[in-house]
């Protein structure tokens, strides 16, 4: 039987985003998957995950990720594309609530999981629309 290599693996974990799949998302991480979003945010464990993937579908209930290149070099994988999606307040989303950024990610895979996920992108207006700002 083949591995996937870490390519595979973090293409897997993007598909499960864009499906908003939180147990097929938690199904490939570590149990001590690291998380780092775009403002420095780090949360550790992947049960923490779970509940941080359900909240972030529920502000944004059509988030998606588009990879437009992948590099791998060993259990490293850099994808580059871009994020969108639509703040959903008090369970309305309006069209001036919508956004889109050029973003990257990097995944660090071991034993077939990721352990690392760390987004890079410009998300200034998305904070300021959580916020309420």
């Amino acid at each position: 039987m083949r591995a996937d290599s870490a390519a595979e693996v973090a293409a897997s974990f993007i598909a499960a985003i864009n499906a908003h799949d939180v147990e097929a998302i938690c199904g490939l991480m570590t149990e001590d998957f690291v998380f780092v979003d775009s403002i420095g945010h780090v949360v550790q464990g992947r049960e923490n995950m779970r509940s941080g993937w359900e909240g972030y579908f529920k502000w944004f209930p059509d988030y998606q990720i588009s990879v437009e290149d992948t590099l791998e070099a060993g259990g490293l994988v850099a994808m580059l594309g871009s994020a969108k999606g639509t703040l959903c307040k008090r369970g309305v989303m309006k069209p001036e609530n919508y956004w889109q950024v050029p973003a990257a990610w990097k995944a660090i895979v071991r034993g077939g999981r990721i352990t690392e996920w760390r987004v890079y992108a410009d998300n200034y207006q998305t904070v300021k629309m959580v916020r309420g700002e």
